[in-house]
């Protein structure tokens, strides 16, 4: 049976047209950034044969816990601004082999690339989400310019953090209820950050590096994409707000409450009076 073109592929798509809006942000400078979506056989079997492997490329995280699952993601070193052209060069999909020590390179990832160096954070806070929701397919890490910004100003207590983002946009609470969490400054590309932010990421899915970016996760990309856009806007919002004096009304715990009735969401314990 002959294969649809892989550039066809919703996923292929989705990704190109994500990335590609990331860049357009500026929210994934040169190389920062990266995504990783899981994907099911069924999906990837209409594009490619999933019994012809490439190569395959050893991992230093072991993902037994992933073994078999196929993912796309982003490429080690690759500028998300030039996806859009030359798609195979800068994406790769790959299935984790059985004693989850290694990947199985089944497109992509051409001239002898390999995924991004993030891998071991992204299978770490797939493991956490997947826990959490079964259907959360996608992690994605980027820069998020005012969301970095407020690392350096704003305490970095996870509930204050929260209640500022809460009370920047009324939208925030619906959005992100449980909050968002906020790691140490850490290394990237380790286990140790890798850790740290899987284990947030059982109880939120926004998850801050300080002086780095943000993490999210979610059940497609338009959620994690929506989920990071409205926690960055409030973040903008606040740089505004402090720009022009400081703080003067607010939303008040008490129409928090009132909105989070109204759209049927629980706010996390002990967040609000």
């Amino acid at each position: 049976m002959k294969k649809i073109d892989i550039l066809q592929a919703p996923f292929v798509k989705e990704m190109i047209a994500t990335t590609s809006n990331l860049y357009r942000l500026g929210w994934d400078e040169r190389n920062g950034g990266n995504i990783s979506y899981l994907l099911n056989e069924e999906e990837v079997s209409l594009f490619l044969d999933v019994s012809k492997v490439i190569r395959q490329i050893p991992m230093i995280f072991d993902a037994s816990q992933l073994a078999g699952k196929y993912f796309i993601v982003t490429g080690s070193g690759k500028y998300f601004k030039n996806i859009v052209d030359a798609p195979a060069e800068n994406l790769g999909i790959v299935r984790v082999t059985q004693d989850g020590t290694k990947l199985e390179l089944l497109w992509g990832l051409e001239n002898n690339a390999v995924p991004t160096s993030e891998l071991p954070s992204h299978f770490m806070s797939h493991i956490a989400r997947l826990a959490v929701d079964p259907e959360n397919r996608v992690i994605m890490h980027n820069h998020a310019s005012h969301l970095l910004a407020m690392t350096f100003t704003h305490e970095l207590d996870e509930k204050a953090f929260t209640r500022t983002l809460w009370q920047m946009c009324t939208e925030c609470l619906v959005v992100f209820p449980e909050g968002i969490s906020i790691i140490p400054w850490l290394v990237p590309g380790t286990n140790e950050i890798g850790k740290a932010t899987s284990e947030k990421m059982k109880e939120t899915r926004l998850v801050m590096w300080p002086q780095h970016g943000v993490y999210g996760a979610g059940k497609d990309m338009d959620e994690v994409f929506g989920l990071v856009e409205t926690a960055e806007k409030a973040a903008q919002i606040y740089t505004y707000v402090q720009a022009q004096g400081g703080i003067k009304q607010t939303i008040t715990d008490e129409n928090l409450w009132k909105l989070a009735e109204g759209f049927g969401v629980k706010p996390r314990q002990g967040y609000l009076d």
